[in-house]
């Protein structure tokens, strides 16, 4: 008998944090649906019997009809596979939303209730529970006790493990580890982490979310494939997104202008179609125009430039001299000291005008 376990999907998330051009936003969710049917293809050619969902399936604030309906209709292809989800904190069961309205296929099993609810049948016995708000804080397993059994028990929730409530009180149903272990399921499906804690020989397991939603989301995305004989669970990661997210540090102090940056940047090797942050690093001798870069150093990856460098100059030094550049700092700091302008606007307009005089 096999599982499949995914979480934090996040459909029609609008991707926000990105902060790229809308086409690409666009792109990247067609690629969340992709990844989502890859799934569902994934399970027909692997006779797959159960799929856990453990949460955040789509975003509460955004979710439209047709994307819901696509999903079902996904369900609907893989009749003779359990499905059960347990709403998160993106994606509760609150009065009027989806879960409450829409009508799912018939294998799909919802966890509506914030109270733990069982699901058995003659290979495995199958808990959960879900929100009914966009936080939750309970205590349901402090007088909860699992009656053993030879099939595998199996836990499946949205739950923040170790997580404690942030400062106006909110939590994401927190559990400590300590306490999941002391409840004696054979297999515990989480979500809400975007990043998973994969390891065969664990039982409490976040997948990850399916596919990377941003910069923080570093690494491989994808799915838990459990085979399950006995009470024996077997776990493997396999990899769904085609994309990744990588973070690259540059340091430019041996850099001289835009162009030489330029230059540098385009021989770096960078693997075709992923998402690429650069990180500027070290002491500026010019200044740097993050937009241009990421127009021509690559145009089959996803490329965000940002600049952590500082200016090379020692702007108290040049205060003292009795030169053009001492004059020219003098006064544009003064302006700032006026409310004239910003820091950053002052700083870039020292940039300028030192590497013109350069």
């Amino acid at each position: 008998m096999k599982f499949i376990h995914i979480a934090d999907i996040h459909f029609d998330a609008p991707f926000s944090s990105l902060k790229l051009e809308n086409y690409i936003i666009q792109k990247r969710k067609l690629e969340q649906r992709e990844a989502f049917k890859k799934v569902i293809d994934y399970i027909k050619n692997e006779n797959i019997e159960y799929l856990f969902i453990a949460g955040d399936l789509y975003e509460n604030e955004y979710i439209k009809l047709s994307t819901i309906e696509y999903i079902n209709s996904l369900f609907e292809q893989i009749p003779n596979t359990k499905i059960f989800i347990t709403p998160g904190n993106h994606d509760p069961n609150i009065k009027g939303g989806i879960y409450d309205t829409f009508k799912f296929a018939k294998n799909v099993k919802l966890f509506k209730k914030s109270e733990i609810e069982k699901y058995e049948d003659e290979n495995i016995e199958i808990y959960g529970l879900g929100f009914e708000n966009f936080y939750m804080n309970n205590n349901v397993f402090n007088n909860f006790t699992l009656q053993k059994k030879d099939k595998p028990q199996i836990l499946i929730m949205h739950s923040d493990l170790n997580g404690v409530s942030d400062i106006n009180g909110y939590s994401y149903n927190p559990i400590s580890e300590n306490k999941l272990k002391s409840l004696g399921f054979d297999y515990i499906a989480l979500g809400h982490i975007h990043k998973t804690n994969y390891n065969k020989d664990k039982k409490i397991i976040y997948p990850g979310s399916l596919i990377a939603l941003g910069f923080d989301e570093l690494g491989d995305h994808g799915m838990i494939v459990g085979k399950v004989e006995g009470k024996n669970i077997k776990l493997d990661f396999e990899k769904i997104d085609n994309r990744k997210f990588i973070e690259l540090e540059v340091d430019i102090s041996n850099i001289r202008s835009q162009d030489e940056l330029i230059e540098y940047l385009t021989t770096l090797y960078l693997e075709n179609y992923n998402f690429y942050k650069i990180i500027l690093k070290g002491k500026r001798k010019f200044v740097i125009n993050t937009k241009d870069l990421m127009y021509l150093i690559d145009n089959q990856n996803i490329i965000k430039i940002k600049d952590e460098t500082v200016l090379a100059y020692n702007l108290e030094e040049i205060c003292k001299e009795n030169t053009i550049k001492g004059i020219f700092v003098r006064k544009l700091l003064e302006k700032k000291n006026q409310g004239f302008y910003t820091d950053e606007e002052i700083q870039k307009a020292i940039e300028i005008g030192l590497e013109a005089m350069e």
